[in-house]
């Protein structure tokens, strides 16, 4: 009886402990399950919340918008502008504010870092930034220099043949710049609102009679006395936002250009002498009414002889973002509408 308890309470207690480890077991597990998957949100969260952009050599990744940015060209001023966003540094204040006419403005409070093609390295450095955005073509020789500094993005306005046009690199640009600026829905607004502005700027030509669309773009200057004319191709950025408005491009050339245009002379008008001829010069330096008053090749041009020579601001930006496509895209409409 005695060895029958005793196997008994031996027994019981063995059971006992057996379900006490593995009550004990279960609870670790299950611990420890829940911490993995803690740590999985966690990593996934963190994730989430990183920002990764591509510039032209690729991806980079930052943990938090950034809130100081440099900017080294002033087309990535504007889009940061047309964003909500003011940098605190920029290279050539006066420079920009002398030929980009967009709203918003510049802040008051936005330090100048020196010229576009050579910027004040110090101070860069003395404002701490979080990024800085730059242009390849202008500072490719001191990126690791602004890359000890800060992260740097480097983009390039004008891409080689075969690599897209001024006008694509514009929007894909602007579409990075939404990232990095958590902006994306915003920036996708601005570029649909400005097809919206090509479709209407579009509809006002053709319902103010004008059947001719052909045009050629040129800006003009003088260099030691002789006209020099610059005839913007089809992958200008200009070009394109005239084509977007309903005008083709008279002027055809078979060298592709990086910057977008050819500088020529005026014989190079005679192919496309049919076509509104707009063109920009500075008041003091307008070589058609100046150098060239009086020259057949000029005079006897069929837009010359028939008014169809458009003048435009001296201070027309042909580069630029999204604003600074708008603003071009209305100074066409209003120059070609001006006698309608």
């Amino acid at each position: 009886m005695k060895k029958s308890l005793l196997l008994l309470f031996i027994g019981l207690f063995v059971s006992v402990f057996a379900v006490a480890c593995g009550t004990d077991d279960s609870e670790t597990t299950e611990k420890e399950q829940n911490q993995e998957e803690t740590n999985t949100e966690d990593e996934s969260a963190e994730e989430n919340s990183s920002i990764t952009v591509s510039d032209i050599y690729g991806e980079q990744t930052f943990e938090e918008v950034p809130e100081r940015i440099v900017v080294l060209e002033w087309v990535y001023a504007e889009d940061l502008l047309a964003l909500g966003v003011q940098p605190v540094g920029m290279a050539d204040i006066e420079g920009y504010q002398s030929w980009v006419n967009i709203e918003p403005e510049l802040g008051e409070n936005v330090e100048d870092v020196g010229t576009r093609q050579e910027p004040n390295l110090e101070a860069i450095h003395a404002l701490n930034p979080d990024v800085i955005i730059t242009s390849n073509s202008r500072h490719e020789a001191i990126l690791d220099s602004l890359k000890d500094i800060a992260p740097t993005l480097a983009y390039n306005s004008y891409p080689e043949e075969g690599e897209g046009t001024q006008y694509e690199e514009m929007e894909a640009t602007f579409k990075e710049m939404g990232k990095l600026v958590q902006k994306e829905e915003q920036a996708d607004e601005i570029l649909a609102d400005l097809d919206q502005t090509y479709q209407d700027t579009e509809a006002e030509i053709a319902n103010a009679g004008i059947e001719n669309t052909d045009f050629v773009l040129s800006q003009a200057f003088s260099s030691e006395n002789t006209p020099v004319i610059r005839l913007f191709k089809d992958n200008a950025m200009a070009t394109e936002i005239m084509t977007n408005i309903g005008l083709d491009n008279a002027y055809q050339s078979e060298e592709f250009q990086l910057y977008g245009f050819d500088e020529t002379s005026v014989e190079s008008l005679q192919t496309a002498q049919d076509a509104h001829f707009f063109y920009i010069v500075q008041e003091d330096d307008n070589v058609f009414s100046d150098q060239l008053a009086g020259n057949p090749a000029w005079e006897e041009l069929a837009f010359v002889k028939e008014d169809r020579t458009y003048r435009l601001p001296g201070d027309t930006w042909t580069f630029g973002g999204p604003l600074s496509a708008e603003v071009f895209a209305n100074q066409i409409k209003e120059a070609i509408l001006q006698e309608k």
